[in-house]
This record gives C-alpha cells, structure tokens and sequence, in this order.
C-alpha cells in the first residue's frame, strides 16, 4: 500500500483544472463525482449551511445565492427542490470556469427556471463586483493555493450580504484509503478516481482552515467536521 503524505496541501494539479476538458468524458466525469457526493451526503453539508443561515438570518426573498464551481448544477437543483418543497423563492445562480461543464448544467437544469449560469473567472473583476445573499463554495476551495484562497474569501466576504458555506475535503490518510475502497467497488472512471485522491490530498486539516478564518474580520464563523472527511465552514455577516 502506497504511504501517502498528508503533512501538508499537495500541489499537484488535476484534470478536472483544465478548463478545455469537454464532451462525454465530461459529462461521465461529472456524473460520477455526483455520485460520490449524493452517496456520500456531501451535498447535504452545503444545504445545511443555507438552512442555518436562513434560519439567523430571516432574510427577504427572493433569496438570492451563487454556487462557485457548479460542474453540472446538481447542488443547485437539489436547493432548488428544497426551496420548492419548502415554499422558499430562490434565485440561484451556478458560476463555473468550464464553459463545457456550462453547457452541460444549463442542459440538466430546462425545467429549472429559478436557476441560471455563467461561465466566469472567480478572480475577475465581473465576479468581485456582483452581490448575493449567500456564497456556496462546494469542493472548490481545494483547487487554489493558499495565498489564492486568502483573496478569494475576501472576495466571499464583499459580494455575500448574508453568509458563505464552504464545504470541502479533510486531508488524512483514512480520507484517500478510504476513497480508494470506494472507487474500486462504486467509481469505473479514472479520471474520477484520480482527480478525488488528489482532492483529498490538496484538502485541508482544521487548523489550516483556522489559519484562514483567522484572518477574517468575522465574529460569527464555525467550521465543523462532516461525515464523510468534510469541514463544513459557515460565516454569518449580520453577527458580525
């Protein structure tokens, strides 16, 4: 069994990183990874995080949220159903550097009126200048290294009027073992496979996170462990 180093964020890249990755293998790509999130409960990590927001928050609707690096829009039509179920009027807009992942969510998302896309560079100045009540950031805080991470949260911070959830990774040994079993009995797909192991090792251990919030003028954040190998990470501005 391969030992893997967990001390310290991986910087090594993953597949999903290029922007130019298109067509079916794709869309598979982006199938499986909903797979691992639906069975796994990690979507259910961010839709918690808004529930907890609304409730201390009692904000106007609609409510307006923006999911940042949105693959194929799945968390956006799960809070849309939610919303629906719950009589909530949402308008929820899913941002991705994939104009193909684009493509593919506008597709999946014909009977969801309530939800749009746009594909756009988090770190331009169209993004910073954009306000919602709530930021999602699901699985894609991982992807950037630290110093990119400290600008993005300021970023977070300006354009969210309510809050941010921020779901992603524990970076540990168990987390990559314990994906590999996973992906050797549920995941035919490579691409999948490697890029979640990489995920996990460019993830984070509390205290890096800490690190992070510590540096945020924020009074009311609370980061806690998930099920499986999450931090879920939510900031409230109206306590703060």
């Amino acid at each position: 069994m391969k030992i893997v180093n967990t001390k310290s964020r991986t910087r090594d890249s993953e597949v999903m990183d290029d922007f130019e990755l298109k067509g079916e293998e794709l869309a598979k790509t982006l199938r499986d990874l909903d797979k691992v999130n639906k069975w796994l409960g990690g979507n259910e990590i961010t839709l918690d995080g808004i529930k907890k927001i609304i409730s201390e928050t009692s904000p106007e609707e609609p409510i307006r949220i923006v999911d940042v690096g949105c693959g194929n829009g799945m968390m956006l039509r799960q809070i849309a159903e939610y919303g629906r179920r719950n009589n909530l009027k949402f308008e929820l807009l899913g941002i991705d550097a994939n104009p193909f992942a684009i493509e593919i969510a506008q597709g999946l998302a014909k009977n969801y009126p309530e939800i749009k896309f746009e594909a756009i560079n988090i770190f331009s100045t169209s993004f910073a200048e954009k306000k919602y009540d709530i930021v999602l950031c699901t699985l894609t805080l991982h992807h950037f290294e630290d110093a990119r991470i400290e600008q993005l949260l300021k970023v977070f911070l300006k354009s969210a009027r309510l809050g941010i959830v921020i779901n992603d990774l524990q970076r540990s040994r168990a987390a990559y073992y314990l994906f590999q079993a996973f992906c050797a009995v549920f995941i035919n797909n490579k691409i999948a496979r490697d890029d979640g192991l990489t995920s996990i090792l460019r993830g984070f251990r509390k205290e890096d996170l800490e690190k992070f919030s510590g540096k945020l003028r924020v009074k009311h954040q609370k980061i806690r462990w998930k099920w499986a190998f999450r931090y879920q990470w939510i900031i409230i501005k109206s306590e703060s």
